[in-house]
């Protein structure tokens, strides 16, 4: 059932307190709201009523096993969700909360299992932007909140395509402008003894180590997913996908270069719109219909920006088939490179060919 969905423009530095009152109300009687962080655009709920985690998974086409982050907007109320905050998450939250860093503890008995996936854990964050922080008080202080998207979709980083892929289906939009991050929260493991990031993010291993010291990366975040239950957003399903069919070219940045206009070629005679995404220093190089730079090799947080941007405008434009380059990203790394590569990848199905 269509339903009205309402917009309203709010900046980070001057929430109005009308509408953040309105938007939790909505929250509170158990509906949906779709609102600015600093990653991306998140589809919020009650994170403590299952019928409104239900109502995410329905309008999301999200299956029902993969967990929602919990959003708060105080330390303190963390304590009401999970049976107890050890040592490592006290550091991790004195480090980096508020900001983009969700990390998994056992889940207490006020959380549902719909939130969770039926797992006995619990995702939280409490997010660096001042009108998510506003708007989940406003809530009640809890809010689930996957990306506002189709499930297997890229993830918004402006208003325009959470309307896209939730006008209709949710009671409210609260716009923000354009994220500053652009991919989603770094998730780390703490229910273990060493710490495993899940999904890499804008807090890198290196620096989560500097808090903990030792931290592992879960193997699958670069490969195909498993068949076990996620424990984490993002580890499971193809997500982030474009409608076109993506393929990442690695190699030396001559060869890459030369590949891919070998085969865009090749594809615009078959009548495929074709897209490419390149960096800064690459662009010129190529001849496809439309090539879009993510950013500088140097800065990656442009690159991250403008990841999820680009899959969005190659839908906008209807190109079919899409080459990108690889980015840095293998186990080790530094930055946030790796966090680009895993969503790349995801994007993609995990098509990567080296040349």
């Amino acid at each position: 059932m269509q339903m009205n969905t309402k917009i309203i423009s709010i900046e980070e530095e001057k929430a109005s307190p009308e509408a953040l009152k309105e938007a939790g109300e909505i929250i509170k009687k158990g509906g949906l709201v779709a609102f600015p962080t600093e990653t991306v655009y998140g589809l919020g709920g009650n994170a403590l009523d299952e019928t409104a985690s239900e109502k995410i998974y329905r309008a999301k086409g999200r299956p029902s096993d993969n967990p929602l982050i919990v959003h708060i907007c105080r330390i303190e109320d963390i304590f009401l969700i999970v049976e107890e905050m050890p040592e490592t998450a006290k550091k991790l939250a004195d480090a980096f909360w508020p900001g983009p860093l969700t990390m998994i503890l056992k889940k207490s008995g006020k959380v549902p299992d719909t939130t969770t996936g039926g797992l006995d854990t619990v995702a939280v964050r409490m997010p660096g932007h001042k009108t998510a922080l506003a708007f989940i008080q406003a809530a009640g202080g809890y809010v689930a909140a996957p990306s506002a998207n189709i499930s297997g979709k890229p993830s918004p980083t402006l208003a325009k395509y959470v309307e896209e892929d939730m006008g209709g289906r949710i009671e409210m939009i609260i716009d923000g402008g354009e994220i500053a991050i652009g991919i989603e929260s770094t998730i780390v493991d703490l229910t273990g003894g060493i710490p495993v990031i899940l999904r890499p993010g804008y807090i890198t291993r290196e620096m989560l180590e500097d808090v903990l010291g030792t931290v592992d990366v879960d193997k699958a975040i670069l490969e195909a997913g498993s068949k076990q239950a996620p424990k984490a957003p993002g580890m499971k399903y193809k997500h982030y996908a474009p409608q076109g069919d993506l393929t990442i070219i690695s190699g030396r940045q001559e060869k890459v270069v030369a590949e891919i206009n070998r085969r865009c070629e090749e594809m615009e005679k078959r009548g495929e719109r074709v897209g490419v995404i390149g960096t800064d220093s690459t662009v010129s190089l190529y001849r496809a219909g439309s090539i879009k730079s993510a950013g500088s090799r140097g800065e990656e947080a442009t690159i991250a920006r403008a990841l999820y941007r680009i899959l969005r405008e190659f839908d906008d434009e209807g190109v079919t088939v899409i080459y990108s380059e690889a980015f840095e990203g293998k186990t080790g790394s530094k930055g946030i490179g790796q966090a680009i590569m895993n969503r790349l990848l995801k994007a993609a199905g995990h098509h990567l060919e080296q040349i």
